[in-house]
Protein backbone atom coordinates (compact mmCIF):
# COMPACT_ATOMS: atom_id res chain seq x y z
CA UNK A 1 0.00 0.00 0.00
CA UNK A 2 1.19 3.52 -0.49
CA UNK A 3 2.62 6.01 1.61
CA UNK A 4 0.95 9.55 1.58
CA UNK A 5 2.88 12.71 3.10
CA UNK A 6 0.66 16.43 3.33
CA UNK A 7 2.48 19.51 3.52
CA UNK A 8 0.83 22.93 4.00
CA UNK A 9 1.78 26.64 2.14
CA UNK A 10 0.87 29.92 2.26
CA UNK A 11 -2.44 30.79 0.40
CA UNK A 12 -1.92 31.57 -3.51
CA UNK A 13 -5.59 31.86 -5.56
CA UNK A 14 -6.18 28.55 -7.13
CA UNK A 15 -6.83 29.85 -11.06
CA UNK A 16 -3.27 31.63 -10.48
CA UNK A 17 -1.64 28.38 -10.05
CA UNK A 18 -3.23 26.38 -12.75
CA UNK A 19 -3.05 29.54 -15.21
CA UNK A 20 1.23 28.47 -15.06
CA UNK A 21 0.22 25.17 -16.63
CA UNK A 22 -2.53 25.34 -18.05
CA UNK A 23 -1.25 24.73 -21.47
CA UNK A 24 0.60 21.76 -20.51
CA UNK A 25 -0.98 18.47 -21.85
CA UNK A 26 -2.77 16.51 -18.55
CA UNK A 27 -3.06 19.61 -16.41
CA UNK A 28 -6.12 19.23 -14.84
CA UNK A 29 -7.90 21.64 -12.38
CA UNK A 30 -11.31 21.60 -10.24
CA UNK A 31 -11.71 25.68 -9.29
CA UNK A 32 -15.00 26.00 -6.70
CA UNK A 33 -16.20 29.32 -6.57
CA UNK A 34 -19.21 31.34 -5.72
CA UNK A 35 -19.43 30.55 -2.49
CA UNK A 36 -20.68 27.89 0.04
CA UNK A 37 -20.18 24.57 1.13
CA UNK A 38 -19.46 23.35 -2.30
CA UNK A 39 -17.28 25.75 -3.08
CA UNK A 40 -14.62 25.29 -0.65
CA UNK A 41 -12.00 23.30 -2.05
CA UNK A 42 -10.07 23.53 -6.06
CA UNK A 43 -7.32 21.51 -6.96
CA UNK A 44 -4.58 21.03 -9.36
CA UNK A 45 -3.18 18.58 -10.45
CA UNK A 46 -0.47 17.32 -13.09
CA UNK A 47 2.63 15.35 -14.07
CA UNK A 48 0.50 11.87 -14.13
CA UNK A 49 2.30 8.96 -14.08
CA UNK A 50 -0.30 6.81 -15.88
CA UNK A 51 -3.00 8.05 -18.33
CA UNK A 52 -5.29 6.50 -20.22
CA UNK A 53 -7.31 7.29 -23.43
CA UNK A 54 -10.19 5.00 -24.53
CA UNK A 55 -11.24 5.89 -28.03
CA UNK A 56 -14.89 4.79 -28.84
CA UNK A 57 -13.55 1.76 -31.41
CA UNK A 58 -10.70 0.61 -28.10
CA UNK A 59 -12.86 -2.59 -27.18
CA UNK A 60 -11.40 -2.19 -23.15
CA UNK A 61 -14.20 -1.96 -20.10
CA UNK A 62 -14.11 1.29 -19.11
CA UNK A 63 -15.01 0.89 -15.88
CA UNK A 64 -12.73 -1.73 -15.21
CA UNK A 65 -10.08 -0.21 -16.59
CA UNK A 66 -10.69 3.12 -14.14
CA UNK A 67 -10.40 0.31 -11.26
CA UNK A 68 -7.71 -0.92 -12.16
CA UNK A 69 -6.16 2.35 -12.23
CA UNK A 70 -7.07 2.93 -8.88
CA UNK A 71 -5.42 -0.07 -7.44
CA UNK A 72 -5.91 -0.71 -3.87
CA UNK A 73 -7.70 1.54 -1.44
CA UNK A 74 -5.65 3.27 0.71
CA UNK A 75 -6.36 5.13 4.13
CA UNK A 76 -7.66 8.96 4.52
CA UNK A 77 -5.38 11.47 5.36
CA UNK A 78 -6.65 12.91 8.69
CA UNK A 79 -7.34 17.05 8.38
CA UNK A 80 -7.17 16.42 4.58
CA UNK A 81 -9.15 17.34 1.62
CA UNK A 82 -12.15 15.07 0.15
CA UNK A 83 -9.60 14.51 -3.16
CA UNK A 84 -5.93 13.05 -1.96
CA UNK A 85 -4.77 11.71 -4.75
CA UNK A 86 -5.89 8.91 -7.29
CA UNK A 87 -7.47 9.17 -10.64
CA UNK A 88 -8.99 12.01 -12.49
CA UNK A 89 -10.46 12.85 -15.77
CA UNK A 90 -13.59 13.54 -18.60
CA UNK A 91 -15.97 10.95 -19.30
CA UNK A 92 -17.56 12.31 -22.81
CA UNK A 93 -21.20 12.12 -22.97
CA UNK A 94 -20.99 9.36 -25.81
CA UNK A 95 -19.59 7.09 -22.85
CA UNK A 96 -22.74 6.46 -22.40
CA UNK A 97 -22.96 4.02 -25.08
CA UNK A 98 -20.61 1.55 -23.10
CA UNK A 99 -23.98 1.75 -20.44
CA UNK A 100 -26.68 1.59 -22.72
CA UNK A 101 -25.84 0.20 -26.38
CA UNK A 102 -27.33 2.55 -28.74
CA UNK A 103 -25.09 3.08 -31.42
CA UNK A 104 -24.26 7.13 -30.80
CA UNK A 105 -22.43 8.64 -32.97
CA UNK A 106 -19.01 10.46 -31.50
CA UNK A 107 -17.61 13.99 -32.11
CA UNK A 108 -14.46 14.06 -33.91
CA UNK A 109 -11.25 14.10 -31.90
CA UNK A 110 -13.08 12.99 -28.57
CA UNK A 111 -12.59 9.73 -26.81
CA UNK A 112 -14.94 8.03 -24.63
CA UNK A 113 -13.07 8.63 -21.51
CA UNK A 114 -9.68 10.46 -20.64
CA UNK A 115 -7.89 9.75 -17.64
CA UNK A 116 -5.01 9.88 -15.37
CA UNK A 117 -3.39 8.97 -12.40
CA UNK A 118 -1.98 11.58 -10.41
CA UNK A 119 0.64 10.60 -7.43
CA UNK A 120 0.72 14.33 -6.53
CA UNK A 121 -2.15 17.33 -6.38
CA UNK A 122 -2.65 20.53 -5.18
CA UNK A 123 -5.46 21.45 -2.38
CA UNK A 124 -6.72 24.54 -1.88
CA UNK A 125 -9.12 24.95 0.96
CA UNK A 126 -10.99 28.38 0.07
CA UNK A 127 -12.37 28.45 4.17
CA UNK A 128 -8.78 28.29 6.00
CA UNK A 129 -7.17 30.24 3.21
CA UNK A 130 -3.60 27.60 2.74
CA UNK A 131 -3.19 24.79 -0.06
CA UNK A 132 -2.26 21.33 0.87
CA UNK A 133 0.50 19.66 -0.80
CA UNK A 134 -0.33 15.62 -0.61
CA UNK A 135 2.06 12.85 -2.36
CA UNK A 136 2.12 9.41 -2.21
CA UNK A 137 4.34 6.48 -3.03
CA UNK A 138 5.90 3.36 -2.21
CA UNK A 139 7.69 5.03 1.49
CA UNK A 140 7.85 7.87 2.86
CA UNK A 141 10.86 9.58 1.29
CA UNK A 142 9.43 8.49 -1.97
CA UNK A 143 5.83 10.81 -0.99
CA UNK A 144 7.97 13.32 0.39
CA UNK A 145 9.41 14.20 -2.41
CA UNK A 146 6.26 14.22 -4.23
CA UNK A 147 4.74 16.66 -1.75
CA UNK A 148 7.07 19.06 -1.92
CA UNK A 149 7.93 18.60 -6.01
CA UNK A 150 3.59 20.02 -5.71
CA UNK A 151 5.00 22.82 -3.35
CA UNK A 152 7.31 24.22 -6.29
CA UNK A 153 4.54 24.72 -8.54
CA UNK A 154 2.99 27.39 -6.32
CA UNK A 155 6.29 29.41 -6.92
CA UNK A 156 6.08 29.40 -10.81
CA UNK A 157 4.30 32.30 -12.63
CA UNK A 158 1.22 33.10 -13.93
CA UNK A 159 0.89 35.05 -17.27
CA UNK A 160 -1.10 37.55 -17.40
CA UNK A 161 -4.40 37.38 -18.63
CA UNK A 162 -5.60 37.60 -22.33
CA UNK A 163 -6.59 41.10 -22.48
CA UNK A 164 -9.16 42.18 -25.60
CA UNK A 165 -11.63 39.75 -26.87
CA UNK A 166 -11.21 35.44 -27.05
CA UNK A 167 -13.76 35.30 -29.69
CA UNK A 168 -14.45 37.51 -32.56
CA UNK A 169 -17.83 36.09 -33.40
CA UNK A 170 -19.32 33.12 -31.33
CA UNK A 171 -21.91 32.04 -34.00
CA UNK A 172 -25.54 30.36 -32.60
CA UNK A 173 -27.26 27.59 -34.31
CA UNK A 174 -30.74 28.41 -36.01
CA UNK A 175 -33.31 29.41 -33.41
CA UNK A 176 -36.00 28.71 -35.37
CA UNK A 177 -35.12 25.14 -35.96
CA UNK A 178 -34.46 25.06 -32.44
CA UNK A 179 -38.21 25.79 -31.67
CA UNK A 180 -39.07 23.21 -34.26
CA UNK A 181 -36.82 20.84 -32.25
CA UNK A 182 -38.62 21.53 -29.02
CA UNK A 183 -42.13 21.16 -30.67
CA UNK A 184 -41.75 17.68 -32.32
CA UNK A 185 -40.29 16.77 -29.07
CA UNK A 186 -43.88 17.59 -27.66
CA UNK A 187 -45.45 16.15 -29.74
CA UNK A 188 -43.60 13.01 -29.07
CA UNK A 189 -44.27 13.20 -25.08
CA UNK A 190 -48.03 13.83 -25.92
CA UNK A 191 -47.95 10.18 -28.29
CA UNK A 192 -46.96 8.94 -24.99
CA UNK A 193 -42.87 7.88 -26.36
CA UNK A 194 -41.16 9.67 -22.95
CA UNK A 195 -41.65 12.15 -20.08
CA UNK A 196 -38.86 14.51 -20.81
CA UNK A 197 -35.80 15.51 -23.58
CA UNK A 198 -33.15 17.74 -22.47
CA UNK A 199 -32.57 19.29 -26.39
CA UNK A 200 -29.64 21.75 -26.87
CA UNK A 201 -28.37 23.65 -29.63
CA UNK A 202 -25.04 24.92 -30.42
CA UNK A 203 -22.73 27.98 -30.35
CA UNK A 204 -18.93 27.87 -32.28
CA UNK A 205 -16.07 30.26 -32.96
CA UNK A 206 -12.54 30.56 -32.66
CA UNK A 207 -10.35 31.90 -29.91
CA UNK A 208 -8.30 34.74 -31.22
CA UNK A 209 -4.48 34.29 -32.86
CA UNK A 210 -2.85 33.65 -29.64
CA UNK A 211 -5.08 33.02 -27.39
CA UNK A 212 -5.43 29.62 -25.47
CA UNK A 213 -7.97 27.35 -23.55
CA UNK A 214 -6.38 28.53 -20.58
CA UNK A 215 -6.95 32.08 -21.05
CA UNK A 216 -11.12 31.52 -20.80
CA UNK A 217 -11.04 29.49 -17.87
CA UNK A 218 -9.33 32.38 -16.20
CA UNK A 219 -11.77 34.70 -18.20
CA UNK A 220 -14.81 32.29 -16.42
CA UNK A 221 -13.06 32.27 -13.17
CA UNK A 222 -13.04 35.93 -12.92
CA UNK A 223 -16.42 36.92 -14.07
CA UNK A 224 -18.49 34.07 -13.32
CA UNK A 225 -17.12 31.81 -10.66
CA UNK A 226 -19.38 28.17 -10.55
CA UNK A 227 -18.58 26.13 -7.54
CA UNK A 228 -17.87 22.74 -10.20
CA UNK A 229 -15.60 24.70 -12.59
CA UNK A 230 -13.28 22.53 -14.38
CA UNK A 231 -10.55 22.24 -17.02
CA UNK A 232 -8.42 19.44 -18.54
CA UNK A 233 -6.00 20.20 -20.94
CA UNK A 234 -5.71 17.03 -23.67
CA UNK A 235 -2.81 16.71 -26.20
CA UNK A 236 -4.69 18.72 -29.04
CA UNK A 237 -7.96 19.44 -27.01
CA UNK A 238 -9.54 21.08 -24.20
CA UNK A 239 -12.29 21.07 -21.78
CA UNK A 240 -13.78 24.51 -19.91
CA UNK A 241 -16.40 23.92 -17.61
CA UNK A 242 -17.93 26.69 -15.50
CA UNK A 243 -20.69 24.12 -14.24
CA UNK A 244 -22.83 24.59 -11.39
CA UNK A 245 -24.15 21.11 -11.21
CA UNK A 246 -22.55 17.67 -9.33
CA UNK A 247 -23.36 14.76 -10.66
CA UNK A 248 -22.52 12.04 -8.25
CA UNK A 249 -20.41 12.00 -5.07
CA UNK A 250 -19.13 9.26 -2.70
CA UNK A 251 -17.34 10.31 0.62
CA UNK A 252 -14.99 7.64 1.78
CA UNK A 253 -17.08 6.29 4.14
CA UNK A 254 -19.48 5.65 1.53
CA UNK A 255 -22.14 7.99 1.71
CA UNK A 256 -23.96 9.12 -1.87
CA UNK A 257 -25.06 12.23 -3.02
CA UNK A 258 -26.33 13.87 -6.53
CA UNK A 259 -28.02 16.94 -7.04
CA UNK A 260 -29.94 17.57 -10.12
CA UNK A 261 -30.34 20.50 -11.44
CA UNK A 262 -33.98 21.32 -13.48
CA UNK A 263 -35.73 24.89 -13.52
CA UNK A 264 -34.58 27.85 -14.76
CA UNK A 265 -35.15 31.54 -14.74
CA UNK A 266 -32.51 34.68 -15.59
CA UNK A 267 -30.86 37.01 -13.17
CA UNK A 268 -33.42 40.27 -12.98
CA UNK A 269 -31.55 43.64 -13.57
CA UNK A 270 -32.29 44.68 -10.58
CA UNK A 271 -32.94 43.47 -6.83
CA UNK A 272 -36.37 43.67 -7.28
CA UNK A 273 -36.70 41.86 -10.34
CA UNK A 274 -34.33 39.34 -9.40
CA UNK A 275 -36.31 38.30 -6.61
CA UNK A 276 -39.47 37.68 -8.61
CA UNK A 277 -37.97 35.95 -10.89
CA UNK A 278 -36.41 33.45 -8.11
CA UNK A 279 -39.76 33.45 -6.10
CA UNK A 280 -41.39 32.96 -9.90
CA UNK A 281 -39.50 29.51 -10.25
CA UNK A 282 -39.99 28.27 -7.06
CA UNK A 283 -43.24 28.68 -7.42
CA UNK A 284 -43.38 26.99 -11.03
CA UNK A 285 -45.68 23.77 -11.33
CA UNK A 286 -44.03 22.91 -14.47
CA UNK A 287 -40.82 23.54 -13.49
CA UNK A 288 -41.19 21.55 -10.18
CA UNK A 289 -42.44 18.90 -12.05
CA UNK A 290 -39.59 18.79 -14.82
CA UNK A 291 -37.41 18.65 -11.57
CA UNK A 292 -39.24 16.18 -10.02
CA UNK A 293 -39.01 13.33 -13.04
CA UNK A 294 -35.40 13.90 -12.80
CA UNK A 295 -35.49 13.00 -9.21
CA UNK A 296 -37.19 10.04 -9.39
CA UNK A 297 -35.01 9.12 -12.18
CA UNK A 298 -31.60 9.77 -10.22
CA UNK A 299 -33.11 7.63 -7.13
CA UNK A 300 -33.41 5.16 -9.27
CA UNK A 301 -30.17 5.45 -10.88
CA UNK A 302 -28.77 5.27 -7.36
CA UNK A 303 -30.84 2.25 -6.32
CA UNK A 304 -28.53 -0.01 -8.20
CA UNK A 305 -25.67 0.29 -5.88
CA UNK A 306 -26.77 1.94 -3.20
CA UNK A 307 -28.22 -0.54 0.62
CA UNK A 308 -31.82 -1.21 0.20
CA UNK A 309 -33.76 1.34 1.92
CA UNK A 310 -31.01 4.21 2.04
CA UNK A 311 -31.81 6.51 -1.07
CA UNK A 312 -33.78 9.75 0.18
CA UNK A 313 -34.76 13.06 -1.07
CA UNK A 314 -33.49 15.43 1.80
CA UNK A 315 -33.82 18.37 -0.25
CA UNK A 316 -36.72 19.11 -3.10
CA UNK A 317 -36.95 22.26 -5.34
CA UNK A 318 -34.34 24.93 -3.67
CA UNK A 319 -33.38 27.49 -5.82
CA UNK A 320 -29.93 28.58 -6.32
CA UNK A 321 -28.93 31.75 -7.46
CA UNK A 322 -25.50 31.78 -10.19
CA UNK A 323 -24.27 34.27 -12.12
CA UNK A 324 -26.88 34.38 -14.70
CA UNK A 325 -29.12 32.48 -13.80
CA UNK A 326 -31.47 31.00 -10.68
CA UNK A 327 -31.47 27.17 -11.43
CA UNK A 328 -33.98 24.77 -9.26
CA UNK A 329 -32.00 22.11 -7.38
CA UNK A 330 -32.74 18.99 -5.58
CA UNK A 331 -30.78 16.87 -3.34
CA UNK A 332 -31.26 12.43 -3.29
CA UNK A 333 -28.66 10.74 -1.02
CA UNK A 334 -28.23 7.21 -0.19
CA UNK A 335 -25.54 4.95 1.04
CA UNK A 336 -23.62 2.40 -1.17
CA UNK A 337 -24.14 -1.03 -1.05
CA UNK A 338 -21.44 -3.69 0.23
CA UNK A 339 -18.55 -4.66 -2.16
CA UNK A 340 -19.98 -1.26 -4.29
CA UNK A 341 -17.20 1.28 -4.83
CA UNK A 342 -17.68 4.64 -6.62
CA UNK A 343 -17.12 3.86 -10.45
CA UNK A 344 -19.44 1.06 -9.67
CA UNK A 345 -22.09 4.31 -9.22
CA UNK A 346 -20.74 6.31 -12.31
CA UNK A 347 -21.70 3.05 -14.06
CA UNK A 348 -25.58 3.13 -13.20
CA UNK A 349 -25.96 6.42 -13.00
CA UNK A 350 -24.10 7.43 -16.15
CA UNK A 351 -24.87 9.92 -17.91
CA UNK A 352 -27.09 12.32 -15.70
CA UNK A 353 -30.61 11.86 -15.86
CA UNK A 354 -30.54 16.00 -16.13
CA UNK A 355 -29.06 16.14 -19.52
CA UNK A 356 -30.89 13.39 -20.98
CA UNK A 357 -34.16 12.98 -19.71
CA UNK A 358 -37.01 10.36 -18.45
CA UNK A 359 -36.61 7.69 -19.42
CA UNK A 360 -33.17 7.82 -19.81
CA UNK A 361 -33.06 5.48 -22.83
CA UNK A 362 -35.98 6.59 -24.69
CA UNK A 363 -35.06 10.29 -24.04
CA UNK A 364 -31.15 9.65 -25.34
CA UNK A 365 -32.45 7.75 -28.78
CA UNK A 366 -34.53 11.34 -29.00
CA UNK A 367 -31.44 13.78 -28.32
CA UNK A 368 -29.12 11.34 -30.87
CA UNK A 369 -32.04 12.12 -33.53
CA UNK A 370 -31.53 16.03 -33.22
CA UNK A 371 -28.33 16.35 -32.61
CA UNK A 372 -24.83 16.12 -33.39
CA UNK A 373 -22.82 14.06 -31.20
CA UNK A 374 -22.27 15.93 -27.74
CA UNK A 375 -18.29 15.43 -27.02
CA UNK A 376 -17.40 16.55 -23.59
CA UNK A 377 -20.80 18.75 -23.46
CA UNK A 378 -23.54 16.93 -20.99
CA UNK A 379 -20.72 14.19 -20.05
CA UNK A 380 -18.62 14.42 -16.35
CA UNK A 381 -15.41 15.55 -15.33
CA UNK A 382 -14.43 13.26 -12.15
CA UNK A 383 -12.19 12.41 -9.48
CA UNK A 384 -12.08 9.03 -7.45
CA UNK A 385 -9.98 9.35 -4.42
CA UNK A 386 -6.86 6.46 -3.35
CA UNK A 387 -9.37 6.21 0.02
CA UNK A 388 -12.38 5.27 -2.17
CA UNK A 389 -14.28 9.48 -2.55
CA UNK A 390 -15.33 10.11 -5.50
CA UNK A 391 -16.82 13.09 -7.04
CA UNK A 392 -18.19 14.17 -10.05
CA UNK A 393 -19.79 17.51 -12.46
CA UNK A 394 -22.29 17.80 -15.39
CA UNK A 395 -20.45 19.26 -17.88
CA UNK A 396 -23.05 21.89 -18.46
CA UNK A 397 -21.90 25.27 -19.45
CA UNK A 398 -18.71 23.63 -20.70
CA UNK A 399 -16.79 25.12 -24.05
CA UNK A 400 -15.17 22.05 -26.07
CA UNK A 401 -11.61 23.60 -27.50
CA UNK A 402 -9.56 21.62 -30.56
CA UNK A 403 -6.87 22.43 -32.19
CA UNK A 404 -6.30 22.30 -35.86
CA UNK A 405 -3.92 24.31 -38.02
CA UNK A 406 -4.77 27.72 -37.19
CA UNK A 407 -5.40 27.90 -33.68
CA UNK A 408 -8.73 26.91 -31.41
CA UNK A 409 -11.60 25.77 -32.32
CA UNK A 410 -14.56 26.27 -29.73
CA UNK A 411 -18.04 24.96 -29.21
CA UNK A 412 -20.73 25.80 -26.57
CA UNK A 413 -23.82 24.04 -26.10
CA UNK A 414 -26.84 25.32 -23.82
CA UNK A 415 -29.68 23.16 -23.30
CA UNK A 416 -33.57 22.72 -21.94
CA UNK A 417 -35.84 20.00 -20.50
CA UNK A 418 -38.75 19.55 -22.31
CA UNK A 419 -41.92 18.00 -21.07
CA UNK A 420 -45.71 17.91 -22.06
CA UNK A 421 -46.41 21.32 -21.57
CA UNK A 422 -42.97 23.46 -22.77
CA UNK A 423 -43.31 26.43 -24.74
CA UNK A 424 -40.56 26.26 -27.81
CA UNK A 425 -39.68 30.51 -27.68
CA UNK A 426 -39.63 30.87 -23.81
CA UNK A 427 -37.22 27.20 -24.25
CA UNK A 428 -34.99 29.08 -27.24
CA UNK A 429 -34.31 31.77 -24.71
CA UNK A 430 -33.78 29.72 -21.71
CA UNK A 431 -31.03 28.35 -23.71
CA UNK A 432 -29.85 31.76 -24.34
CA UNK A 433 -30.07 32.53 -20.55
CA UNK A 434 -27.77 29.90 -19.64
CA UNK A 435 -25.24 30.35 -22.57
CA UNK A 436 -24.62 34.05 -21.36
CA UNK A 437 -21.94 33.99 -19.52
CA UNK A 438 -19.77 31.92 -21.94
CA UNK A 439 -20.79 34.39 -24.57
CA UNK A 440 -19.71 37.20 -22.77
CA UNK A 441 -16.07 35.47 -21.71
CA UNK A 442 -15.69 34.56 -25.22
CA UNK A 443 -16.78 37.88 -26.86
CA UNK A 444 -16.92 40.44 -24.61
CA UNK A 445 -13.74 42.69 -23.56
CA UNK A 446 -11.30 41.84 -20.11
CA UNK A 447 -12.89 43.38 -17.91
Amino acid sequence: MQVAVMLAAPWREPAEAVQAFAEEPWTLAFLSGGGGARARWSYLAREPDVVLRLDPDDPRDVFAELKAMLGEAAGTLAEGPPFQGGVAGLATYELGDRVERLGLARASGWPDLAAARYPAILAFDHQARRVLAIGRGAGPEDADARARTALTWLDTPSSAGWRGRLSATLAADDGAAYETAVAQIVERISAGEFFQANIARAWRGRLAAGAAPGDLLERLVRESAAPFCAYLRLPGAAVVSNSPERFVRVAADGAVETRPIKGTRPRGRHPGEDAALARELAESAKDRAENLMIVDLMRNDLARVCAPGSVAVPDLWTVESFANVHHLVSTVTGRLAPGAAAVDLLAAAFPPGSITGAPKVQAMKAIAGLEAARGPYCGAMFWASVDGAFDSSVLIRTVSCMADGSGWRVEARAGAGIVADSDPGAERLETEAKIAAIAHALTGDAG
